[in-house]
């Protein structure tokens, strides 16, 4: 099986698929389930949709953020510079704003229902039936079925997907392959924008950081797969058509990690250090 590559812009949906549903009625259902949901994230059907319902979590400290910060310092890598993620309604309030700009520009992403200080609703991506597995599942799953060729063409379309969104001039929050979802049709929508790199980062680093994520979350199953030369070929051809000043900082960025080459390929050090290893057996 093999997935095609759907990149052109897919224009949001309207708010209602329903005629009998007004954005009064999804307001009034958002109120009610934030009150009484018991997590922060579920969905529930509304009519004939379905609807996750997204309630604000408790806000972060900002320790871990200090001490990124100081990482990416000694390192020499602005690259690593914390995004921070306030949580709490302040997190709520930065994804509703990212996936309205998203999808003016065109990304596929969930429409955004009814939002309110301490949550929001969003409509899935999808008949209520539908099953919209995130890449790095399906990437998982192929991997271990040994389907080598499948995982190849799952990543390249991907790796499309954030070339799409790069065109647009926006990014992503955190690009990891968990994070684009594919909805029924085969196109691959995007989630997640508690934060907003863009906010604290220039635009390139903020695409360089998306490509860092995409790597580090699916470098490991090209290795594995025998792909990963191959793999490489795409990634080189998809760098050559990102803005001067990102293949600036990705090249940058790459020198600085050189220690990584050193890094074990087997599992001595841990799963998490292999798919370091691979990741940058990717970028170099």
């Amino acid at each position: 099986m093999t997935h095609g590559i759907p990149i052109t812009p897919t224009p949001p949906p309207s708010v209602a698929t329903d005629p009998h549903t007004t954005g009064g009625d999804y307001a009034v259902f958002l109120k009610q389930q934030l009150a009484t949901q018991p997590r922060n994230v579920m969905d529930h059907l509304l009519g004939d949709e379905k609807i996750w319902v997204k309630r604000a979590g408790a806000p972060h400290g900002s320790g871990r953020y200090r001490a990124m910060a100081l990482l990416a310092g000694l390192l020499r890598l602005p690259v690593l510079r914390p995004v921070p993620n306030p949580g709490g309604p302040t997190a709520i309030a930065t994804e509703v704003r990212r996936l309205q700009d998203l999808a003016t520009r065109g990304i596929r992403v969930p429409v955004v229902l009814a939002a309110q200080p301490d949550g929001f609703a969003m409509r899935h991506l999808g008949r209520p039936t539908d099953v919209t597995p995130s890449l790095g599942n399906e990437i998982d799953d192929a991997a271990r079925a040994g389907q080598h060729r499948e995982v190849l063409a799952m990543w390249q379309q991907g790796l499309q997907t954030l070339a799409h969104v790069h065109r647009q001039g926006t990014c992503l929050s955190q690009a990891f392959a968990r994070n684009l979802v594919r909805c029924p049709d085969g196109a691959m929508a995007c989630i997640d924008f508690e934060d907003d790199p863009a906010a604290v980062l220039p635009l390139a680093l903020c695409h360089v950081r998306d490509a860092l994520c995409y790597a580090h979350s699916t470098a490991i199953y090209l290795r594995e797969g025998g792909t990963l030369a191959e793999a490489r070929q795409s990634w080189a051809a998809w760098v050559a058509d990102e803005s001067a000043e990102m293949q600036h900082v990705l090249a940058d960025s790459v020198r600085r990690m050189g220690w990584m080459r050193h890094l074990p390929e087997n599992r001595k050090l841990g799963r998490d250090l292999q798919r370091v290893r691979a990741a940058y057996d990717l970028l170099a």
